[in-house]
């Protein structure tokens, strides 16, 4: 970092932000609003985010907000979709500072749609107790969200407030400091080149890494880096196991299904089915009312494994579903899903069906990762000079389960909160203590943590401490006695590494459904494929692709052992063989945290 005359006075500090989601392009041009120095990385165009993909909307309780709703209303949606393991005092946060980050996005040029009065056109999505979900385009509030910030980035890049490096793959973090403990810059691919740049803190914001199972609605770039970067410079992680899969993808094809990449996922939003539309399977059934009170509009996790559990019942674990949207044009007229979803309806339409007369073919698609690296409320995570926003932190907001339109705001909210950390506070200093479930007194463990909070070489499947030890909640799903039936049909291939035959070993062993059998087989075949990956160590590579293998790798070791360790369902992790002993409330919401020994960081 330059340094500045004495007359000039000090020199800004500088803020890397990795990541052009909401989280990085809202954090980017609040930090150089406030006079810091900004470089925003991007692996791919500005655009290239899950971002860009999302559909239902950001919810916020307004100053005037839908009739009888509250904040309060939202923090126990919130906290009853997290299936008891949210982090109280984050949900808290989140909630009531939603509308601060609403105005935040109309000041950088966000527009939300309006009623025929000219207010907020709210609605309503699943696992919401009232019409609180903000839309940007009807079904595209991703793409205008995100269009309009960058739009300002690029007018604050062309101000020479902000610089923008894109198509570059951060592939390690640089540490500095007297003890070589803090993060002090990021190294990245550009143009064929190895390049790094130095700052005063390093900002993940790089989403999740949907590309880990072989339907996702995220894009192609989900790919775990931000996870995998903060791992191996000695970073806290938590709450892997939780999973969340969207229950309604739309199923293409076979051959694009296989296609490397999924570039170009067909969700059907939760929206839909909050405007009415149902799920029947191939007789015509509405089979949701089976499995759960509120039907379609019960939360992710029950949606999509009451879909695994019926075609498994219906001897077609493999099958599909499909999603009737026929009846929200019979109740609300000819036209409304043309106006209320235009993009949903020319992407059905280009995919061949007409949903106004025609039922959709959906299956559960991995979405959202709820866990992360583990962050306090200011976006800091256990190595000191490292932040942390949006999909790829755990702030603990999102509990076991994510809450429909609740990760858009996660982003502002504590994209936000990251860059008045850095901003106001001493990022020098260790890790400030993070908030428990519950309790308010979970502390994540530090880089240089040793005990229960670390862990040796990983030299076959990682094996990773465990610090908490969970239990089920009352009310779990019962056992699916199938499950083994249902993932044969989708084993995985014998071999070598592919980024195919990792996805489908995800997908049968670490997917909807779980048991301690499957996961176990799941990890001996990652073991097999890291002494060719090297998940641990940064390949020495111009490759991209070489090292977002190593990052989904190392991303599914953490995934699968965190997921044997909780041998209890909960939320969005099933298992069928889930332990059922009796426990005491405060015991059965744990938090299983992970970190690598510091000494192994440096070595």
């Amino acid at each position: 970092m330059t340094t500045a005359s004495v007359a000039e006075g000090p020199a800004p500090k500088r803020l890397i932000v990795v990541g052009s989601g909401i989280a990085g392009l809202y954090s980017a041009l609040l930090a150089a609003e406030a006079g810091a120095e900004v470089v925003l990385l991007t692996k791919g165009a500005l655009a290239d985010s899950n971002t860009y993909y999302a559909q239902g909307g950001i919810s916020a309780v307004l100053d005037e907000p839908a009739p009888g709703d509250t904040v309060a209303a939202h923090i126990a949606d919130t906290l009853k979709a997290g299936a008891g393991h949210c982090n109280e005092e984050a949900v808290r946060v989140l909630c009531t500072e939603a509308r601060l980050d609403i105005a935040g996005l109309g000041r950088f040029g966000v527009q939300f749609d309006l009623d025929d009065d000219g207010d907020p056109a709210l609605g309503l999505e699943a696992a919401h107790s009232a019409p609180r979900i903000l839309h940007a385009g009807g079904d595209a509030t991703g793409a205008g969200v995100a269009a309009a910030l960058i739009r300002t980035v690029l007018d604050f890049q062309a101000a020479g407030r902000i610089q923008v490096i894109g198509h570059a793959q951060v592939t390690s973090l640089s540490l500095g400091g007297p003890q070589g403990g803090r993060v002090a810059g990021a190294n990245f691919l550009h143009d064929g080149r190895h390049l790094g740049v130095h700052g005063d803190s390093v900002l993940l914001a790089t989403g999740g890494a949907g590309q880990l199972f072989a339907q996702t609605t995220n894009p192609a770039v989900a790919t775990a880096d931000g996870l995998a970067l903060a791992w191996r410079v000695g970073a806290a992680v938590a709450d892997l196991e939780f999973f969340q899969f969207h229950p309604t993808c739309m199923v293409l094809p076979a051959a694009a299904r296989e296609a490397e990449g999924n570039n170009d996922p067909l969700l059907i939003s939760e929206a839909v089915r909050g405007e009415g539309a149902i799920l029947v399977d191939a007789t015509g059934l509405r089979f949701m009312p089976d499995y759960h009170p509120d039907a379609e509009l019960a939360p992710r996790d029950v949606v999509s494994r009451s879909i695994a559990l019926h075609l498994a019942k219906l001897g077609d674990p493999n099958g599909h579903v499909f999603l009737d949207a026929t009846v929200i044009e019979e109740q609300r007229g000819q036209g409304f899903l043309a106006k209320r979803f235009p993009t949903l309806s020319k992407r059905t339409r280009q995919a061949g069906v007409d949903w106004t007369r025609q039922l959709v073919p959906v299956a559960p698609a991995a979405h959202y990762w709820m866990g992360g690296v583990v962050t306090d409320l200011y976006g800091r995570t256990s190595v000191p000079g490292l932040l942390a926003a949006g999909e790829v932190a755990c702030t603990g907001v999102q509990g076991a389960n994510r809450l429909a339109s609740n990760s858009l705001l996660e982003g502002l909210v504590f994209g936000r909160r990251a860059v008045e950390g850095f901003l106001g506070g001493s990022s020098t200093g260790p890790l400030a203590p993070a908030l428990e479930p519950r309790t308010g007194d979970r502390l994540a463990s530090s880089a240089a943590g040793s005990g229960a909070h670390a862990t040796t070489a990983l030299s076959g499947p990682p094996e990773l401490p465990v610090v908490d030890s969970g239990r089920p909640l009352s009310g779990s799903p019962a056992p699916l006695d199938d499950v083994a039936g249902y993932v044969r049909s989708q084993s995985a291939e014998s071999g070598g590494f592919s980024r195919q035959a990792l996805r489908r070993l995800m997908t049968a062993k670490a997917g909807v459904l779980r048991s301690g059998e499957l996961l176990g087989e799941a990890a001996e075949a990652l073991g097999e494929w890291e002494s060719g990956v090297l998940p641990l160590n940064v390949p020495d590579s111009l490759d991209v692709r070489e090292h977002e293998d190593a990052n989904l790798l190392l991303a599914a070791q953490l995934l699968v052992h965190a997921a044997r360790e909780r041998r209890e369902s909960l939320g969005a992790h099933y298992r069928n063989d889930s332990v059922r002993e009796p426990a005491a409330v405060e015991d059965f919401d744990k938090r299983y945290t992970m970190s690598r020994k510091a000494s192994l960081v440096h070595d």
